[in-house]
């Protein structure tokens, strides 16, 4: 059975950093695909803050090409939502029956997984692969060495999108940042130079 990996995320926009950690699951674990799961409102996001899902989901698509490893998915787009991972995988389960679905997710939100709604079914039922985080929030030791949860050693690149979101407001180049095709996206599209930029070396 393909074993599939999902990664979650706004991608609001994708960046290295995403990829970076797709690469290491894809070539370092027992995953055989890596899934792109565009968002189109985290309910720990304030939705005003994100492009809207069908140009994030270009920008996705636009960043793995034709690399066959990798997959943008947009399966959320027509659940009800805020969007849930377990009724995410619900649906994934019955579309996919001969797909062994797993999460992709940061140290962080290891951290926090007992606020997402049905957590403990996501370790019964899902393994979770995470990647490190540079300033990791402590988690407990029950947690992290739970049988579901495997522990990987994915190289920790310091970049976010809210960083890019705030350097093109400011004016930066995002050059290498993002993969060429999704900064000539985000140029002629005019992406995010309306927001303001705090917080920037100038």
């Amino acid at each position: 059975m393909k074993k599939v990996g999902l990664f979650f995320g706004s991608f609001n926009p994708i960046h290295i950093g995403h990829l970076v950690i797709a690469e290491y699951m894809a070539e370092f674990t027992d995953l055989d695909q890596i899934w792109f799961v565009v968002s189109p409102h985290n309910p720990l996001k304030i939705k005003e803050t994100l492009l809207h899902e069908n140009k994030r989901i270009r920008m996705v698509r636009l960043a793995i090409e034709d690399d066959t490893r990798f997959k943008a998915s947009n399966i959320e787009f027509d659940l009800p939502r805020p969007s849930y991972t377990i009724n995410t995988l619900t649906h994934l389960n019955q579309k996919y029956p001969k797909l062994e679905f797993s999460l992709i997710l940061g140290q962080d939100n290891l951290a926090t997984l007992h606020k997402w709604k049905n957590y403990e079914a996501l370790l019964r039922n899902y393994k979770l692969y995470v990647y490190p985080r540079v300033d990791p929030k402590p988690v407990p030791e029950a947690l992290a060495k739970h049988p579901s949860v495997i522990i990987t050693e994915a190289p920790i690149v310091e970049l976010s999108s809210t960083f890019i979101r705030q350097a093109i407001a400011a004016g930066k180049t995002i050059k290498h940042m993002v993969p060429p095709a999704v900064a000539e996206y985000i140029e002629e599209m005019n992406f995010y130079k309306s927001l303001s930029a705090p917080n920037l070396p100038k």
